[in-house]
């Protein structure tokens, strides 16, 4: 995949959900939120539904085309930890998205007691994976993805 489509989602996915601080969303007639960012000729969008669990798709449109598109769902296993406390530390590892995996967060990430993991197949053009917080050894949270390039 091209290098400035690369960079273009790492910039757009550290200034919409992982970056807002505030949660700042737009809600859709339809209930879902959606975030949005766009550069040039690039527009990212990410519209899921729910919270726990939840389910959505982030696009990315070059001159109005959707050329890149990964779907993810999921849910906290473990809820006598808040969704609060969950989702801010999934943010912070969502933060560290990389350019070899520009999908969800790193292979590995950790704050306290806390540990995100993420595992896939693929590359960006073909890819597929689940991304999991631990706090201790015991599993909370659970997220399934899969996308890639479209024509």
């Amino acid at each position: 995949m091209d290098k400035k489509i690369i960079d273009f989602i790492l910039k757009a996915k550290k200034s919409t959900y992982a970056g807002v601080e505030n949660d700042s969303k737009k809600i859709l007639s339809d209930g879902s939120k959606e975030f949005t960012y766009a550069e040039d000729i690039y527009l990212y969008r990410d519209r899921y539904f729910g919270s726990d669990p939840f389910a959505g798709q982030e696009v990315i449109f070059s001159n109005k085309k959707a050329i890149w598109v990964m779907n993810y769902r999921g849910y906290i296993l473990d809820k006598t930890i808040s969704e609060k406390v969950i989702y801010n530390f999934l943010k912070q590892a969502l933060l560290e998205v990389s350019e070899t995996a520009p999908f969800r967060g790193p292979a590995k990430f950790s704050v306290g007691n806390y540990k995100y993991t993420s595992e896939f197949l693929g590359d960006s053009e073909s890819f597929s994976g689940v991304e999991n917080i631990y706090f201790e050894d015991n599993k909370l949270y659970e997220l399934y993805f899969h996308g890639g390039s479209i024509k």
